[in-house]
C-alpha cells in the first residue's frame, strides 16, 4: 500500500474529486482531505492510498503539478507518521 500526500488543494475540492483524479492511474483504496477539527474546513491537503506501488508511482508523476480547482497540485509519497507526543497548551510556559 502506497500512501500519497497531495498538497495545495483548493478548499472547495472534495474527496470524490481527489479519488477521481488518481483513479485514472490505478485502483484507489482511499482518499481523504484533512480538515480543521474546529471549523470542519479543508486544510488544503490530503492523502490518497493506492494498493499497487507501480500505479502509485505513475500517478504521482502524472498528477504532480496538474491543475485542480485552479491550483497546481504538489504530490509525493507521504512520509511515515512520526510517533511523537502532542504538545498541550500550558499557560505557564511561553512558546
Amino acid at each position: 500500500m502506497t500512501n500519497i500526500y497531495v498538497g495545495n488543494l483548493s478548499y472547495q475540492t472534495d474527496e470524490n474529486e481527489l479519488r477521481n483524479i488518481f483513479s485514472a492511474h490505478g485502483e484507489v483504496s482511499s482518499a481523504n482531505i484533512i480538515t480543521d477539527r474546529d471549523s470542519g474546513r479543508s486544510k488544503g491537503f490530503g492523502f490518497v492510498e493506492m494498493p499497487d506501488a507501480e500505479a502509485a508511482k505513475k500517478a504521482i508523476e502524472a498528477v504532480n503539478g496538474a491543475e485542480l480547482g485552479g491550483r497546481n497540485l504538489r504530490v509525493n509519497e507521504a512520509r511515515p507518521k512520526e510517533d511523537r507526543p502532542r504538545r498541550s497548551f500550558n499557560r505557564d510556559k511561553r512558546w
